[in-house]
């Protein structure tokens, strides 16, 4: 069940992205309906698969990696538009691959290895979607806080790269230094 909640979102990816490149009223209404849609299937996924017992490394992946897609492709359609700019998707996109390659390749484990700062920009990632449907659904008032929270994604996005490299190099000096048995 879990699983198909996270499929539910990966199929709207698509749709999402057609309304979010597209300016109308229209298609803010309709991004915002599948917006709601996939922020509630990505909301349930977890506690469904945790009651269940169906709690799997891979269903983790799977829902992080639907989670970038749904929102990179929106800011991404967004940011073609000119409502984003386009340093936002880029960084997204380097975070995550920094964060995968980091958890499977560099500190193999089962799993992908979360940080705070991470979790909470990964969450705020579906809000700009979100804000630019309101501001084109009239909401005008939301564009300097828009504008801000961008910026602020921005740069914690790149703070939490910085943490994720300064600790894997922390690390690495720890586990050369530590005596061998």
């Amino acid at each position: 069940m879990a699983n198909a909640l996270t499929t539910l979102r990966l199929v709207l990816v698509l749709p999402f992205v057609f309304f979010m490149a597209n300016g109308d009223s229209h298609s803010a209404a309709a991004a915002l309906i599948i917006w709601l849609v996939a922020l509630t299937t990505d909301l349930l996924d977890g506690p469904i698969a945790r009651r269940r017992g169906t709690v799997r490394a891979i269903g983790g992946t799977f829902d992080h990696a639907t989670d970038f897609l749904f929102v990179t492709s929106g800011i991404s359609a967004g940011a073609w538009r000119g409502a984003f700019p386009w340093i936002l998707p880029i960084c997204i996109t380097a975070a995550f691959a920094q964060y995968v390659i980091d958890s499977y390749w560099i500190h193999p484990r089962v799993g992908l290895r979360a940080s705070k700062l991470g979790r909470y920009n990964g969450m705020l990632y579906f809000a700009p979607p979100c804000v630019d449907a309101l501001i084109r659904l009239g909401v005008g008032f939301l564009r300097p806080p828009l504008r801000v929270l961008v910026w602020v994604l921005v740069a914690s996005t790149i703070v939490s790269m910085l943490q994720r490299l300064i600790y894997r190099r922390l690390s690495e000096d720890l586990a050369s230094r530590s005596p061998q048995k």
